[in-house]
């Protein structure tokens, strides 16, 4: 972990934010306590990750006027924090490519994307002054604790802060998704064991019927019409202890202790950086008879929506550092509020999270089991707002036992090897 307790970081950040200048003695760290988090009817109160949502903008895209429309209507999914930006939504590329990843990281860079995203995360003013309150938030962190600590200058105080460094800004993510109007046969064409992916393509109950069919003809069908093809790229961005010391060393600025050249540093700087994660790919079908009704357009939409959701929770199978936590709503049965729209297959396993709450305010997560979804009980959320399922189904059963477990538990994906290589 680069948020140990460090001496440098803790130099640099208090150097940078004390208003009183007066130095107090660090106290001891308190003995860890323990306890349940609390559960009361909506589940509000845990840490998620932040995301920026981008998409690939090439001249001669197939209908790029309906998917770019419809993208700049989609909605950061409620799992994550909205870490937009002020900038516009979609990356202008010369021309089509089976990788765009190096053109991508170098719009990302040139563009300071990563900067950016630290001055959200600091709420930088226009004049270039730095506050802590959007940490605050969604680090959960009571308010006026988390100030009277960090102007004592305590252990405690430092401890909120690596804890929040940890948990919260280095889990900031950028996806860029590049759309892709295709027939269905160029993708079935790369080999059939993509018919185990059909929840991306057609969704749940229907996919299940091809499955359970596995005949030619179901390929046949499969093969006629058109899909949204969505390649993503995943990128991270880099905040490790000499990101942190460098910030509040050199960059920290307040209302109350504005210095313009540190203002003029942080606007020059190009210290800030995105990692690339990976690249994966998912589907979305254009073409449905139960949609017939509606417009190509509407349809070329629907699938836009549908394929962003398909590529974000695969890229969450593929690639750990990228998963997100979900609440259990209940334990008689074991359920969650995720689906089809999350990606959730058959025999899929997840670990469930104890939160673990200690006196210097920091949260860990401690396993305490593992449950199984159960294949006959996975939620359809596929679905867009405007339409109805033809299910009872509101959550996701899982099956395990339930002794150990309590409402308000979080649960975490579990990678199944032999799903990614």
């Amino acid at each position: 972990m680069y948020f140990g307790i460090k001496e440098s970081y803790i130099k640099f950040f208090f150097t940078a934010i004390l208003i009183s200048g007066i130095s107090f003695p660090l106290q001891a760290q308190e003995k860890r306590v323990l306890r349940k988090a609390d559960f009361s009817g909506e589940i509000k109160d845990f840490k998620r990750s932040s995301l920026e949502l981008l998409m690939v903008e090439t001249p001669k895209k197939e209908r790029l006027s309906t998917i770019k429309g419809t993208f700049e209507q989609i909605a950061i999914p409620k799992k994550f924090n909205d870490h937009s930006l002020q900038m516009p939504p979609s990356i202008p590329l010369k021309s089509e490519a089976k990788d765009h990843s190096i053109a991508i990281s170098k719009y990302l860079r040139e563009n300071q994307v990563a900067k950016k995203m630290v001055a959200k995360w600091f709420n930088r003013s226009k004049s270039g002054n730095f506050d802590v309150e959007l940490v605050k938030i969604r680090g959960l962190y009571n308010a006026s604790a988390f100030d009277v600590q960090i102007a004592k200058q305590t252990l405690r105080g430092n401890a909120m802060l690596e804890d929040a460094g940890e948990e919260l800004i280095s889990n900031s993510f950028v996806v860029v998704n590049d759309y892709k109007y295709t027939n269905k046969e160029e993708v079935l064409s790369k080999g059939k064991n993509l018919l185990n992916d059909m929840s991306s393509l057609l969704g749940g109950r229907k996919t299940r019927s091809i499955q359970n069919s596995a005949t030619v003809g179901a390929a046949d069908i499969l093969a006629k019409g058109y899909v949204i093809k969505t390649t993503s790229y995943l990128y991270r961005l880099v905040w490790d202890e000499e990101a942190a010391s460098r910030f509040f060393g050199e960059f920290w600025v307040t209302s109350d202790n504005h210095d313009k050249a540190r203002v003029a540093a942080f606007d020059e700087t190009d210290i800030f950086k995105l990692e690339y994660i990976g690249r994966q790919d998912a589907w979305s079908d254009v073409q449905s008879t139960k949609y017939t009704t509606k417009t190509e357009d509407e349809l070329i939409a629907r699938a836009t929506i549908k394929a962003t959701d398909a590529a974000i929770a695969r890229l969450e199978r593929k690639f750990e550092v990228f998963r997100t936590k979900t609440p259990l709503v209940s334990i008689e049965p074991i359920a969650a509020k995720i689906g089809t729209k999350e990606g959730l297959q058959k025999g899929d396993r997840f670990e469930v999270l104890e939160q673990l709450l200690s006196e210097d305010g920091t949260v860990e997560y401690k396993k305490v089991a593992e449950i199984t979804v159960d294949p006959a009980q996975i939620w359809d959320n596929s679905y867009l707002p405007e339409e109805l399922p033809d299910a009872d189904l509101e959550q996701t059963i899982f099956k395990g036992s339930s002794k150990k477990l309590y409402p308000g538990m979080l649960i975490r994906f579990k990678k199944n090897q032999s799903l990614f290589k």
